[in-house]
């Protein structure tokens, strides 16, 4: 019945595609691989990017922070009045302990303020579960649902805190997400750990109790008019709390949690722009080789069918409706193995991003971009022999093509070449008899190792990167920060205690660093001569310490502002009596994770006219008395925070071997997809090129060993060239990736292990020898009379 509705061409392109299964079912996974390269890297750019947006404008994300010491609540109205501004929120916050019963380590986080009657204006809250506090209550608070998860906690549950010295027993009345804390990470870490990090909202009323702001707030959050200038509002909400000690405000650039989700959709778009051509340009080549050597072998027919009527254009659409049905094949497949791998992307995103929903939807745009983009490659890579099928004139397509001419070139020099057996001389004679398709092959392995040490190369840079941060640059096992700036006596009770095997004092006070019109808000930190458990390195892996009047920069900071060693750098203070310090900039170290900015201590504190002060102190522990000094922090009145460096190690390591774990097995999946449509389908079309005269051979009583080897080394000696090509490309690859996806929060080495490049020639080879085992049992299985019987 349906032979009734197909026409004889059509028919023909059903059997043609059966008979090529194999090659066809190759081209399609390597288009495969580049439409969900595309589908995931697209959807999940445009879910991530349509989420945010939908989430920030939903709860009214605020444009600008800005922090002060003490501001009365009437000049809310003059921020309000600045030309630009939206909504104005004014509001509390403190830092926070949390003493979690069982669990020895102290969590740190921070508590705000609600409005006494209603919602926010800016940074609203989306409760999970529950309730906001009853404003009757002073007891009660809603907790960040990560921190709840985490400890187990719900819903009229009581959580003990200690904020600025005083302990608090408060009520859990609901559980929520927030538009800050997507990333939900401590301030000074590089991975988020909602067990020893949590978040509290708390009734505006009660909480000025507990903080000592009662008539007063502590920082002001702002939403801008669409359009409106950010610099110019920032700059007069600073001038009006420099009197209150503002600390300079920072828009979402500055925003830890907007900048690193910021920072994911910029690698996205990156990966998203350079892996699907690469798989697009493959699938090209093999369609060209593939198609070119059936209308070779097709000759024949195709003079038949124009002799019997069929037009130029019948056959031109005949192959490329071939070519249609392999990319449509290719399509499906990768349409669907993207969708699958976009919402398992999505599941793995929810784990690191707090968004009241996450869900993979590819618009239709994204289906339809990789639909025309896969077409446009596929029939670009056969266009040519199409078209050299069309002009065919059948007289001269029924008389079989002239043998090929070994005899001149570098064929003819080969047979001279008397330590190359005849075997061996027949091989090098069709990679130089076709040296294009050669070069073409080459070229097509050589893409899937580029692939493969580009994907590993991250491994590599992550692991140097945990190394310089946690072994060499940080060696402290906590630290730990103040409420408020402490004297040295802090840091001798904290450097005499039990167990402390080593003590450093910090001293940190936020800055505008400026340099020409160049202008980044920035803690700087004051550290005390030769530190050694907090420093900062060179690329040499020695510590880089402040000269006396000078300054030290991390690289990634240098380059934001323009400057270089050696020139003048202006450090205007943003709290205390705000000195403006012109500073000497003595080195700028390339710091591989986050930014930094260091003076010496001594000058910080003289330049802020305080004495001998510090912000925290950094300490080495012995870890048969951590837990006692665990229990000993959380009953300190006036400790802010504590930052574990132990476990975020754990957390950071933990992270990498998940998400860069699956996206080696994906991309090794990948670029094995390559490797085997390139490979199987270069052998294919020698064996179908060769077939009378490796079954000649056969009659003439040479073995299917040394058949297979004619066949078979010409693959290996491709692969053979094609594996320092791959590794070459693939660490030029590697060292572009690391520049285009280095953010402000880390900065990827240019590192490549030996093991990496010795992973991807294992690979190539492995697949190069599955590939030719394929086709040797097609060898084994050649009809030597059938073969022999075909007309030259």
């Amino acid at each position: 019945m349906i032979r009734r509705w197909l026409s004889v061409l059509d028919l023909k392109l059903w059997r043609d595609f059966w008979s090529m299964r194999g090659q066809a079912l190759a081209i399609a996974l390597v288009i495969a691989g580049g439409v969900s390269v595309h589908l995931v890297m697209a959807g999940m750019l445009g879910s991530l990017d349509e989420t945010r947006s939908a989430y920030y404008e939903r709860y009214r994300f605020a444009d600008i922070w800005a922090p002060a010491v003490r501001a009365p609540n009437a000049i809310i109205d003059d921020i309000r009045e600045i030309d630009g501004v939206a909504a104005a929120q004014s509001r509390i916050l403190a830092p926070v302990l949390f003493d979690i019963p069982d669990m020895a380590e102290p969590p740190s986080g921070v508590i705000y303020s609600l409005p006494h009657a209603g919602r926010p204006l800016v940074n609203d809250i989306h409760l999970v579960v529950g309730s906001l506090p009853d404003p009757a209550r002073r007891d009660q608070v809603v907790v960040l649902e990560g921190f709840a998860t985490a400890h187990g906690l719900s819903v009229g549950d009581v959580v003990t805190v200690t904020i600025r010295g005083g302990q608090e027993r408060l009520s859990i009345s609901g559980v929520a997400l927030s538009p800050e804390y997507v990333y939900a990470i401590a301030p000074g870490q590089i991975v988020p750990d909602p067990s020893l990090f949590g978040v509290l909202w708390m009734d505006r009323e009660a909480l000025e109790t507990a903080a000592d702001q009662q008539g007063a707030f502590n920082e002001v959050v702002v939403r801008l008019s669409r359009g409106a200038d950010p610099e110019p509002v920032r700059a007069a909400i600073d001038r009006i709390l420099e009197p209150y000690g503002g600390a300079g405000a920072y828009t979402r650039r500055e925003h830890v949690s907007a900048a690193f989700l910021q920072s994911e959709l910029d690698q996205l778009q990156t990966m998203g722009a350079i892996l699907p051509p690469i798989f697009l340009a493959v699938a090209a080549f093999l369609v060209n080789i593939v198609i070119s050597r059936l209308i070779a072998v097709e000759r024949e027919q195709i003079g038949l069918l124009k002799a019997f009527g069929y037009s130029s254009e019948a056959v031109s659409l005949h192959y490329l409706k071939l070519v249609g049905v392999i990319a449509a094949l290719g399509l499906v497949i990768g349409f669907a193995l993207g969708t699958w791998l976009g919402h398992a992307m999505a599941t793995m995103y929810v784990q690191y991003y707090s968004f009241p929903f996450l869900i993979f939807a590819a618009s239709p745009s994204v289906y339809v971009i990789g639909g025309l983009v896969t077409v446009i490659a596929v029939g670009g890579g056969a266009i040519w022999s199409v078209l050299k099928a069309a002009r065919l004139e059948p007289a001269v397509a029924m008389r079989p093509p002239p043998p090929p001419d070994y005899s001149r070139g570098a064929g003819v020099m080969l047979t001279r070449i008397s330590v190359l057996d005849h075997q061996s001389r027949m091989v090098m004679r069709q990679i130089f008899r076709w040296p294009v398709r050669a070069g073409l092959t080459v070229t097509g392995i050589a893409a899937s190792g580029v692939l493969l040490v580009m994907t590993l190369y991250f491994l590599d840079a992550m692991e140097v990167m945990i190394e310089n941060y946690f072994d060499l640059s940080n060696r402290h096992d906590m630290a730990v920060s103040f409420v408020e700036p402490r004297s040295m006596a802090a840091f001798h009770d904290l450097a005499g205690r039990e167990g402390v095997l080593e003590a450093e004092p910090f001293r940190t006070a936020s800055a505008r660093l400026r340099y020409d019109n160049r202008e980044v808000l920035m803690g700087l930190t004051g550290v005390v001569d030769d530190p050694a458990l907090s420093r900062m390195m060179d690329g040499r892996g020695r510590t880089v310490s402040p000269p006396p009047g000078g300054l030290i920069l991390s690289q990634d900071l240098a380059n934001r502002l323009h400057v270089r060693s050696g020139e003048l750098l202006t450090a205007q203070i943003t709290e205390g009596s705000r000195p403006r310090l012109e500073q000497l900039v003595a080195q700028t170290p390339d710091v591989l994770i986050g930014s930094g900015a260091q003076m010496r201590l001594e000058d910080l504190n003289a330049a802020l006219g305080e004495g001998r002060v510090i912000s925290g102190v950094n300490l080495r522990v012995d870890p048969a008395y951590t837990d006692t000094l665990y229990l000993d922090l959380k009953d300190a009145p006036l400790v802010a925070g504590v930052q574990l460096h132990s476990i975020a190690r754990e957390n950071f390591t933990e992270l990498m071997d998940r998400s860069i774990g699956q996206s080696i097995f994906i991309y090794t999946l990948f670029a094995g997809m390559i490797a085997l449509g390139v490979i199987y389908n270069s052998v294919r079309v020698s064996l179908a090129e060769r077939e009378r005269e490796l079954a000649s051979l056969r009659v003439l009583g040479f073995t299917k060993g040394a058949v297979s080897y004619i066949l078979l080394a010409e693959s290996a000696i491709l692969t053979l060239v094609a594996l320092p090509i791959s590794l070459v490309a693939g660490a030029g690859l590697a060292w572009g990736m690391a520049q285009a996806m280095s953010s402000d929060f880390f900065r990827l080495p240019f590192v490549i292990e030996p093991s990496t490049y010795g992973y991807t020639v294992c690979v190539l080879i492995v697949i190069a020898l599955v590939s030719g085992l394929i086709v040797r049992q097609r060898i084994n299985r050649l009809d030597l009379i059938a073969v022999l019987k075909t007309r030259e």
